[in-house]
């Protein structure tokens, strides 16, 4: 029999390596970790769960336009405190700090290009800027949004995700659900057809308004849609609520939706939706 012994405690190497700082991401859904790139190829669904992290306006926007090409407008419209608002901080710094944060200047986005070669409007909101939240600038820009579609007769996607109204632009904000709500009115009155796509969290105003009144309604699987949220619909009834309430299967099963959709699907079936709409359909 032979014997060994280790001379050295640890076995030392010139270089440490170290893991590079976000290439593996954790899937909340299951708990696993999964390489960032293999993330990114697929459009930032898990493969293996089909858990869909939350993206935003330039993710959208780089794989629904073609080649990631469009115009984007609107964007001269910029964020104002018109009521000196203040909770924790002033809302103009809170501004100052989400727009250097996100490089956004608002929560939304409008972008205007080919989608398969088929003229769209798209605009798409982005919940890292405060939220989501709806306030002037957001009611603003979906506005003209609507107004570009139904001008030029461009089918016009809105893809939600928000909080709801932004508190700090207390019953400015509100008024935004009724402008949007009678400028969708005009775009249905001249035959201009509007997809919504809803995608985690849909809440409060936005989904009082405008994210269910497309021709057709869609969403991403699993994402929160409703006005109240859960916890405070459940102290306010006192009951516990169904299971998966609220989630974009519970809606679709109840009638509220049209189709869920898997985003690494999503830009094939609006093409398809908007070629029925259009009457140009192929089978």
């Amino acid at each position: 029999m032979a014997w060994f012994k280790r001379k050295d405690k640890n076995i030392q190497t010139d270089q440490r390596k170290e893991m590079p700082e976000g290439v593996w991401v954790k899937v909340p859904k299951t708990g696993e970790t999964v390489h960032r790139r293999e993330l990114e190829d697929n459009l930032w669904v898990d493969p293996l769960s089909g858990y869909h992290f939350r993206i935003g306006s330039e993710e959208y926007f780089s794989f629904l336009f073609d080649k990631g090409e469009f115009e984007e407008i609107g964007q001269e419209i910029q964020p104002t405190d018109p009521l000196d608002f203040e909770d924790r901080k002033k809302y103009s710094d809170r501004l100052e700090e989400y727009q250097e944060k996100t490089g956004h200047s608002d929560a939304v986005r409008v972008g205007v290009g080919k989608m398969n070669d088929l003229d769209v409007v798209i605009t798409c909101m982005d919940f890292n800027f405060i939220g989501g939240s709806m306030g002037s600038v957001v009611g603003e820009r979906i506005g003209m949004a609507i107004d570009h579609a139904r001008e030029n007769e461009f089918p016009l996607i809105i893809i939600s995700q928000s909080g709801g109204a932004r508190m700090m632009e207390s019953v400015l904000s509100l008024m935004q659900m009724a402008k949007t709500s009678a400028k969708l009115a005009q775009l249905e009155e001249a035959g201009v057809p509007y997809i919504s796509l809803m995608t985690n969290p849909t809440t409060g105003g936005v989904t009082a308004s405008f994210a269910m009144l497309g021709d057709f309604n869609i969403a991403e699987p699993e994402a929160l849609i409703g006005f109240a949220g859960p916890r405070v619909i459940r102290q306010t009834i006192g009951r516990d609520l169904p299971e998966g309430f609220q989630r974009s299967e519970y809606l679709l099963e109840h009638g509220f939706l049209d189709f869920i959709t898997p985003r690494p699907q999503i830009k094939s079936k609006l093409t398809k939706l908007i070629k029925i709409l259009l009457h140009k359909y192929e089978k």
